[in-house]
């Protein structure tokens, strides 16, 4: 064998083990330790998550450069990072997955120039971005370099949004600076016990303000789907997390001139004629009676094709992805089995961060309506109903795409215009014939009106009821609004699904374009 010949054999042998020494991150011992945590290593995840065979790393030689605190002696292949890309159930993905094996998961400047790469590379491909986060946070010994490399992820979190969909899947801890840049994507998910998110931790906390306070109770998945509402979704493991994401998936298009991904539909007449008797009776007679409002999107969408988002935080309104006809679409729905359906701060906040996700990705909104008006109280107005309130009616005006309404019941006072009526763009606008359009409730109108009237009447009570009669018969209900053209048609709950899905197709070329500037200020 000739040196040449001995150089090229080498060379095979010096990329055999380079690899080998990549895919250990920081070794067997660690690997071992992250498995008795319940928790599947980087790759692991990577490779449950993404079709066979598929996975194409980026940068698996690269290492950090950091000198100081004898870190010159510690170098691991990868750096802590997994990046590349892939397919899932066929379409382009890029991704990056966290490896706590390597310095527990920190963040040094050469990591983080890893995931910049690949996050450019999404945008520039228009393909959607997958983050698995499960990390301690900056690599102290790099300092500064380290949070500057945060920033760099950070200002491309911003420059992809609304161009590709982000996703982000906290899998174990994600402290500090590291949570603001799943802040800023699209969707989080969470893993039940074993992942966590704060800004400062519990031992901080009991240092500066004495408060005592467990992991959980901090930044657990339960506290942040439905208490602080920062995680979309908790799931009880990491397949089940990583699964998620396939099912999610399948609404999103990849990017935001690509459509979403349609599914073909068989007909069911018996499902259909069950869904069809069943909506007749979903609403109550009694109109302060509840009911769940789940039912009756579940009568409309296509069978079983609901999927929720955010189903433990502010359940007044609900919102999730669905199919018409195989077509993605949003919806926003009140939802009156919680607080009446009443609009309040978070279900505002919620419902108008979702309308304009499916904005920014031309993705249809359905729209149903149940309100009767804004949660009154000194805690929500204190709290700043009117600038949160203020930023559903922003984001229903500020959408171009096609807009359904379907009012089942009551749409009093400004909830009215804020839940995608006529006035701000709806596209086709529908009631049920038991339908309350109002500026309130029938008793609380007649109050008013009637002041005089009922304190001057020999039986104030029965007086009052003969005028509520007066008054719902005349104006609760969908005609006046129908008179004026507000309402496109008033229908059978058994023809809503026809009538949505005729005009989903009719809209499905509507051209609508904004004032030309630079950007809105919506009311943050």
């Amino acid at each position: 064998m000739d040196s040449f010949e001995q150089r090229y054999q080498n060379s095979l042998t010096r990329l055999a083990e380079n690899r080998r020494s990549s895919e250990l991150g920081g070794g067997e011992k660690r690997i071992e330790a992250q498995h008795k945590r319940g928790k599947m290593t980087a790759r692991e995840r990577l490779r449950y998550l993404l079709d066979p065979g598929t996975f194409t790393e980026l940068d698996a030689f690269v290492t950090h450069d950091c000198t100081e605190f004898g870190m010159d002696q510690q170098t691991f292949l990868g750096d802590g990072v997994v990046t590349g890309f892939g397919t899932i159930e066929g379409r382009l993905v890029y991704l990056f997955s966290q490896d706590f094996t390597v310095f527990g998961g920190s963040l040094s400047s050469a990591y983080a120039k890893k995931i910049c790469k690949v996050m450019d590379l999404a945008v520039k491909n228009g393909a959607p971005l997958i983050g698995i986060n499960d990390s301690g946070g900056a690599r102290i010994q790099e300092g500064v370099a380290s949070l500057g490399g945060y920033a760099d992820i950070f200002y491309r979190n911003v420059e992809a949004s609304g161009v590709i969909p982000q996703i982000s899947v906290i899998m174990g801890p994600c402290a500090g600076g590291a949570v603001y840049s799943p802040a800023m994507t699209d969707f989080i998910l969470m893993v039940d016990d074993s992942s966590h998110m704060f800004i400062t931790g519990p031992d901080v906390i009991k240092t500066v303000t004495g408060e005592e306070i467990s992991f959980d109770e901090l930044g657990g998945s339960e506290t942040h789907t439905s208490t602080s509402g920062v995680v979309d979704l908790k799931l009880p493991s990491e397949a089940d997390a990583l699964d998620t994401v396939k099912s999610m998936l399948r609404y999103l298009p990849s990017n935001n001139i690509d459509n979403a991904p349609t599914a073909k539909t068989t007909s069911d007449e018996k499902a259909e004629q069950t869904a069809e008797n069943k909506i007749k009776t979903c609403v109550p007679p009694n109109p302060n009676h509840p009911y769940d409002m789940k039912e009756v999107i579940d009568c409309i969408v296509d069978q079983g094709s609901f999927f929720e988002i955010k189903p433990s935080y502010a359940p007044n309104i609900c919102i999730g992805f669905a199919r018409l006809d195989g077509q993605s679409v949003g919806i926003v729905a009140n939802n009156p089995n919680h607080l009446a359906g009443v609009l309040d701060i978070d279900s505002s906040v919620k419902g108008a961060r979702f309308v304009r996700f499916c904005d920014a990705f031309n993705i249809p909104i359905i729209t149903l309506v149940d309100v009767p008006g804004f949660l009154p109280g000194s805690k929500q107005e204190h709290g700043g109903i009117i600038r949160h309130g203020a930023k559903l009616l922003y984001a229903f005006c500020e959408a171009t795409v096609p807009k359904l309404t379907v009012i089942t019941r009551k749409a009093y006072g400004g909830a009215y215009d804020v839940m995608n009526s006529k006035h701000i763009g709806a596209d086709l606008n529908l009631a049920w014939p038991n339908a309350e359009i109002a500026v309130m409730g029938a008793k609380g109108a007649c109050n008013i009106i009637f002041r005089k009237d009922i304190k001057d009447a020999a039986n104030p009570e029965k007086k009052v009821e003969e005028l509520v009669e007066a008054y719902s018969e005349k104006f609760a209900t969908p005609y006046e609004a129908a008179k004026r053209g507000y309402i496109d048609c008033v229908i059978y709950p058994e023809e809503t699904r026809t009538y949505l899905i005729r005009g989903l197709k009719a809209a499905s070329s509507k051209r609508d374009t904004l004032p030309k500037r630079k950007h809105g200020n919506i009311p943050l």
